[in-house]
């Protein structure tokens, strides 16, 4: 299982909206090939700030099945737009306490 996350910044006044469209991505998302689950947290001390969770069964799933699919493009043309800067989406995989 590998743990895609990002931290997205959402321009001044379009909370909103982001929180709308998001609801209509997250249908696109829980369709993919490799998907497990996702969850969307608002920061606490900085309410334009989310942190996007999204598991993936592999990494490939992710970069080449969703980045690399049509349903990706519609996912970018409903949140893309919402984010100052654009996020930097990092990947982890969990490690086994007994190698540690």
């Amino acid at each position: 299982m590998i743990l895609e996350t990002a931290v997205l910044q959402v321009k001044s006044g379009l909370k909103a909206q982001f929180e709308a469209n998001f609801r209509k991505a997250s249908a696109i998302i829980a369709g993919m090939k490799g998907y497990i689950s996702h969850e969307l947290q608002q920061c606490l001390e900085n309410d334009h700030q989310y942190l996007l969770l999204v598991k993936w069964e592999t990494l490939e799933d992710h970069i080449e099945g969703f980045r690399g699919s049509a349903e990706y493009q519609e996912w970018k043309s409903l949140l893309h737009h919402f984010y100052d800067p654009f996020p930097k989406v990092e990947h982890y995989t969990k490690l086994n306490p007994d190698n540690l």
